[in-house]
């Protein structure tokens, strides 16, 4: 399906909002990771989104998506809801935010990737060379910050990467025929049987305890990534296309960074303005090759 042009400004926007969100997951799983174990933090942020998502659809009385839509929806959850938010949070318990961010710096090739083979987007040469050029020097800055050792993190990174672009690539399409905050408010609730049971486990099993930065961490990545963030990020897909949205996300390891300095107070050395400077012109070749 042709991307609509007459909406691109303001789809560009929502997806940069979208990256602005997903940028502050790592440190708000590190936060929460304070206070929680990685099983329960995972279910209970999905679960707390899902009854946000839940009582909007509720609320709005939004009608059971098409049987033919579930699929697709079940791709996005276990992507999106469980797949990378776990992996993820397995990882941030050994790994730092830094070498964390690697599998964001990759997400948009793959995502990419993920597209032309999903929904039959075909980039320009110019496109793909940019990508390529902007993976590469995320991976190289982040690979750098962490010392260039694989570690049973990199398992789980790589693990999550693959799970969420495919998941991301899902939620794209799917917002083409339907609102964005529908695509995973109906993906959260969808999971509902399997993460309502799982939190109650994971919270009998693990220790809990209550602190300003757990309780805001889990309260982020569930309002904030979890929903809010995946929101703005769907209907940004939608209207400038999966692989150019994907693009602006060469940007999340770097605000990544930031905030990592900011609320984790972890050492930012002096290569990243010069990772930023060679990453902000990648986003503006991709942005304007012909997809």
């Amino acid at each position: 399906m042709p991307v609509r042009r007459d909406g691109r400004g303001l789809g560009t926007l929502q997806a940069a909002l979208g990256v602005i969100a997903f940028s502050l997951t790592f440190p708000a799983t590190a936060w929460g990771l304070e206070g929680f174990g990685p099983w329960s933090l995972v279910a209970v942020r999905s679960v707390l989104a899902a009854v946000i998502a839940g009582g909007c659809l509720l609320a709005l009385r939004v009608p059971l998506p098409d049987r033919r839509h579930w699929t697709g929806l079940a791709v996005v959850g276990g992507g999106v809801v469980l797949g990378f938010p776990l992996l993820t949070t397995l990882a941030l318990r050994t790994s730092t935010t830094a070498h964390a961010a690697v599998v964001v710096g990759l997400l948009p090739l793959t995502t990419a990737l993920m597209s032309a083979l999903r929904v039959g987007s075909r980039p320009s040469r110019t496109f793909w060379t940019a990508a390529l050029a902007g993976a590469a020097a995320v991976l190289a800055f982040t690979v750098q910050q962490s010392g260039g050792a694989l570690t049973t993190a990199d398992v789980y990174l790589f693990a999550a990467l693959l799970v969420c672009a495919a998941g991301y690539t899902e939620g794209g399409r799917l917002a083409r025929v339907m609102p964005g905050w529908q695509v995973i408010g109906w993906a959260l609730v969808l999971c509902l049987p399997l993460t309502v049971p799982v939190a109650a486990l994971a919270l009998s099993a693990e220790p809990v305890r209550l602190t300003a930065h757990s309780v805001t961490g889990l309260l982020w990545v569930a309002a904030g990534s979890q929903f809010l963030g995946l929101i703005v990020w769907y209907r940004g897909m939608a209207a400038i296309g999966i692989p150019k949205a994907s693009q602006l996300q060469l940007a999340q390891p770097l605000l990544t960074l930031v905030w990592s300095v900011l609320l984790l107070n972890e050492h930012l050395t002096v290569a990243a303005p010069l990772t930023a400077a060679a990453v902000l012109v990648c986003i503006a070749v991709t942005q304007r090759a012909r997809g």
